[in-house]
């Protein structure tokens, strides 16, 4: 078992690559069209990008349940919302890859836009930046609290 520091670490490392990862798919996305080269490069993320996603979602999950459940880092109220929109992706991807059902995209898009937005001002708590609306906090942790600080930006709700 690492110690808390040390995961806190390798997390934010594997944050920043995956950063630079969804960067490179966004361009590759938008700029496909335009170079052929781009779009044979596509090929691959199209046939596993439902298992990547899937994998991806379940390291999160399973990272989240492991801060909380083993090493006994209680959520806030913004946590617990955060999950709803990540844990509800787990069976989403499931099934779409095990059915190689494509559509599950628009879902997940949805599902994390409204994740994106609760970690972003979560982030923003956590930088010191003032409550522009309450931490929904009952026995939960305090929203403002951050347990993980790498690499001069890289928070547990940017994560």
């Amino acid at each position: 078992m690492y110690p808390i520091e040390t995961l806190n670490y390798l997390l934010g490392l594997a944050t920043l690559a995956l950063q630079f990862v969804t960067l490179a798919l966004i361009v590759l996305l938008v700029a496909r069209k335009k170079y052929a080269a781009l779009a044979e490069a596509s090929k691959p993320v199209e046939a596993w990008g439902l298992w990547v996603a899937l994998a991806t979602v379940v390291g999160a999950v399973s990272m989240a349940l492991y801060y909380s459940e083993i090493l006994g880092i209680i959520p806030c109220g913004l946590c617990w919302l955060m999950r709803i929109f990540m844990f509800s992706q787990v069976p989403l991807f499931a099934l779409a890859a095990w059915r190689s059902d494509k559509n599950i995209a628009d879902y997940s898009i949805v599902l994390s836009i409204f994740g994106i937005f609760l970690g972003l001002y979560q982030h923003y708590l956590q930088m010191g930046g003032a409550s522009v609306l309450p931490c929904p906090a009952s026995v939960g942790g305090d929203c403002g609290l951050s347990f993980m600080f790498e690499f001069c930006y890289i928070t547990f709700p940017l994560m």
